[in-house]
């Protein structure tokens, strides 16, 4: 793959080389959130397990916090690392964090797993994984022309179907194979990725690289009136997202009674239809504007969140409670997935290339604080309440806000912005 030949591709706009690159950023998205959520599927594991559990008797919120960890120090680490990718690129960047996520995988393996502070400790830094994220939106969006930047960025969200790998696999394999048998398979994964990437990735040619400080680049691009506006929406997007795709085995464990495979099966299928819809939803950016899907999404969130909220656990023989609740989570992952593509398809048609990456940082930062805090109220609200029910209408109330932005605040900013860079550079 020689140099002349990736500049050919890019001058063209999107040619194979450019498909090749969105191909193996994918992977590697997918790879570092399998390791991101390996803690998640353990929490219903652990709450089953009662007083027997290797980490003893652990209550909701114990049990809340341990699957939130990783998720805080993946938001907070992608501030830094969005900024770094725009210096060094995702050449560089993608290799690194692969590498160095395989020590608090092999950590949690061999010394955690029977102690809940030091899997505390090893979630702190498992979330290192997280950051995966900040490096792949601008690295992608690099290698595509504007009109192809939604879709491309789109199917690189669907990465983040990695935990879904985990929530499929962790816990069989803990029960069947062993306890640190999923651990030592996704380290080893992990170092194969690392190897493949810095042997085969590329920088887009023409990649516009940033010369101003970290700290003065990281100041520009907050004072971006579309980044905070796009903090908010991916709060609520990809925050919706990850909340539940750490928390829901645990809230079908304690709400519906389901076995904890059971529960984490249908967490993937939640996972999987979101991710499906993610590039759907930057596709359907491209063709109808951002606004629009964002506008349908919320729109569906806010609704299925009060049909899911006085939803009470499964009493009736043909099961209709659990019926109507699975529905309803099924339509507001489509609607999640969907919006968290429509987020960075507005990000990626409204931003300077060379402040993609650090735009990314600090809205993926803004996404994954948004699913750290619903976990810890979810399980802090049922010890209040002995219900979820409370958590839910909140979230219900929080997308309608969300929805009103989006039509009264953000329509304005992105059509300014999108004016702006029509102006520097044609679609």
């Amino acid at each position: 793959m020689t140099h002349a030949s990736l500049t050919q591709d890019h001058a063209g706009g999107s040619g194979p080389n450019s498909w090749v690159m969105l191909a193996l950023a994918t992977l590697g998205f997918a790879v570092n959130f399998w390791a991101w959520a390996l803690i998640s599927p353990l929490g219903a594991l652990y709450l089953k397990q009662g007083a027997d559990s290797p980490l003893g008797l652990l209550s909701q919120s114990e049990v809340a916090l341990m699957v939130a960890v990783p998720v805080l120090v993946g938001s907070l680490g992608r501030i830094i690392v969005g900024a770094l990718t725009d210096r060094f690129g995702g050449r560089v960047m993608f290799p690194i964090v692969s590498a160095v996520t395989i020590v608090p995988v092999l950590f949690l393996a061999f010394f955690a797993l029977d102690s809940y502070t030091l899997m505390l400790f090893g979630g702190f830094f498992l979330g290192i994984a997280g950051t995966a994220f900040a490096v792949g939106v601008p690295f992608v969006n690099a290698w595509f022309p504007p009109e192809k930047r939604g879709l491309a960025v789109g199917i690189f969200g669907a990465g983040m179907g990695g935990t879904a790998i985990s929530a499929l696999t962790t816990v069989p394999l803990s029960q069947e194979q062993g306890r640190t048998v999923p651990f030592l398979i996704t380290a080893a994964v992990l170092a194969a990725y690392a190897l493949v990437a810095w042997l085969v990735l590329r920088d887009a040619p023409g990649r516009a690289v940033p010369t101003t400080s970290l700290a003065t680049r990281l100041a520009a691009n907050a004072r971006l009136p579309i980044t905070w506006q796009a903090c908010v929406l991916y709060a609520v997007a990809f925050g919706g997202y990850v909340a539940f795709s750490v928390f829901l085995p645990t809230y079908l464990k304690t709400a519906h009674g389901l076995e904890p495979a059971d529960a984490a099966n249908r967490m993937a299928g939640f996972v999987l239809i979101a991710v499906v819809m993610r590039p759907v939803g930057g596709w359907l950016s491209d063709r109808l504007g951002s606004i629009r899907v964002l506008t349908v999404a919320y729109g569906l969130v806010a609704v299925c969140a009060a049909v899911a909220a006085p939803n009470p656990p499964v009493t009736s023989a043909d099961g209709s409670n659990l019926t109507l609740g699975t529905v309803a989570f099924l339509v507001m992952a489509a609607a999640l997935g969907a919006g968290s593509g429509a987020v960075f398809a507005l990000i990626a048609h409204t931003t300077e290339p060379a402040r993609v990456g650090g735009v990314t940082g600090l809205v993926g930062a803004a996404g994954g604080l948004g699913g750290f805090v619903p976990p810890l109220l979810m399980g802090w609200l049922y010890g209040q309440t002995e219900s979820y029910a409370v958590g839910l209408w909140l979230l219900a109330v929080t997308a309608a806000l969300t929805l009103a932005l989006t039509l009264l605040v953000v329509r304005r900013t992105a059509a300014a912005a999108s004016s702006a860079a029509t102006t520097t550079v044609p679609a």
